[in-house]
C-alpha cells in the first residue's frame, strides 16, 4: 500500500481534489484524514499490550 498526503491552502482547490479522488474509491482508493490514520497507528501499537478490563483501569487511573 502506498501512502500519500496532500496539503492544500486552498479550499476551493481541495473541494475538486476531493471530488476527484472520490470518483476513484471503486478503483479501490481509500481516503483517510491524517487524523484519523494517526489515530489508527497508535491503535494498532497497542494490540500486542495486556488488557485490563475498565473498572480496573478507574481504580488505579491515577
Amino acid at each position: 500500500m502506498h501512502t500519500i498526503t496532500i496539503n492544500i491552502n486552498n479550499d476551493q482547490l481541495a473541494e475538486k481534489v476531493h471530488w476527484f479522488l472520490e470518483h476513484l474509491k471503486n478503483d479501490g482508493l481509500e481516503i483517510v484524514s491524517k487524523e484519523d490514520s494517526e489515530d489508527l497507528k497508535l491503535l494498532t501499537a497497542t494490540r500486542g499490550e495486556e488488557t485490563i478490563s475498565f473498572d480496573e483501569f478507574l481504580k488505579n487511573g491515577h
